[in-house]
């Protein structure tokens, strides 16, 4: 009974603290809210009128883009409806605070509202000015090379939200400064990607830091970010090939040097071989020369007798002949 007396009042109370949009007598579709800001564990409820007995889809999206709830209900009779969506949960990184988009589509997605809500701390508001929170987050890569294009991305947002679609009018005066001073446009250069996320595809012509400096302008607000690349004579793509090709070079070197160790271990061998038959050949001359002086030493003793005996023989002969005359 708590429960019920508890939806009434906020029925009641739904019209003076709702907001919406005006009814469309085509669209036949108007949704509200009991309210637009929201604290952890509050109750959010959605009300509105649309085709009598036809179904509504709600559908509750967080600034990150996650469906935190989802449901189809049918309308009455009369073409109202009030749903209770859900109590706010705790924060977390599923439920973060920011600005969340409550979905309502009816005629099977021909007509369609869009209430945007907040959730923070606290729910009590308080007269200050309306400010928003734009921000610029820019993507670079930290080196390139001349002549080689590289991509950079640039995420736009508004408190939490994607923002912004055609780039020229969201980023229509970022620009890069190159390392010589000079200032050089991005306009009409940047391509959108996806809502709030846009990308450059850039071609560097010269070597030093190139700054990329994005501004994000949306609904009289402005926001800045800036990336810097260091552009290189050749990027670490082309360098690595280099280290490749000279591992290449040193394998092959290094093959080659097996190579030529192992011909030259065959050639230690064979002079060892050569060295020994040397050896052999000059311990067999010494041989033969010992050899030869010994018998030329026994020679010499067999021809002593024989000179000796010829010499006297000689003389002998020399004494007749002076004798006879």
């Amino acid at each position: 009974m708590k429960i019920i007396i508890l939806f009434a009042s906020c029925l009641i109370l739904l019209p003076t603290l709702g907001s919406g949009f005006a009814l469309d007598s085509e669209n036949r579709l108007d949704s509200f809210t009991n309210r637009q800001v929201f604290a952890p564990g509050e109750p959010l409820f959605v009300y509105g009128n649309s085709i009598a007995d036809s179904p509504v889809l709600i559908r509750l999206s967080s600034p990150n883009d996650n469906i935190i709830h989802f449901e189809q209900i049918v309308t009455k009779n009369d073409g109202s409806f009030h749903y209770f969506v859900m109590n706010w949960p705790s924060v977390s990184d599923n439920t973060p605070y920011g600005t969340y988009i409550l979905e309502i589509i009816a005629e099977s997605g021909a007509v369609s509202d869009e209430l945007n809500l907040k959730f923070t701390e606290t729910s009590s508001l308080v007269n200050v000015p309306v400010i928003r929170n734009v921000n610029t987050i820019v993507f670079a890569p930290e080196t390139g090379a001349i002549n080689n294009v590289f991509r950079v991305y640039v995420q736009t947002s508004s408190d939490g939200l994607l923002i912004g679609n055609e780039p020229d009018e969201i980023l229509g005066t970022s620009h890069v400064h190159l390392p010589n001073g000079q200032v050089q446009s991005l306009e009409n250069s940047l391509e959108m990607l996806h809502q709030g996320l846009y990308y450059v595809d850039y071609l560097p012509a010269l070597e030093g830091t190139h700054v990329f400096h994005m501004v994000t302008f949306d609904e009289g607000y402005i926001s800045h970010g800036s990336a810097a690349t260091n552009v290189l004579m050749e990027d670490i793509s082309g360098i690595s090939r280099q280290v490749v090709a000279l591992n290449q070079s040193l394998i092959e070197t290094s093959d080659e040097l097996k190579k030529l160790k192992s011909e030259t271990s065959g050639f230690g061998s064979t002079l060892e071989n050569a060295s020994g038959n040397i050896d052999q050949s000059v311990s067999t001359i010494s041989k033969s020369v010992a050899n030869m002086e010994e018998g030329s030493s026994q020679l010499n003793s067999l021809l002593f007798p024989i000179v000796a005996s010829i010499a006297i023989i000689l003389a002998l002969q020399i004494v007749i002949i002076a004798r006879r005359r």
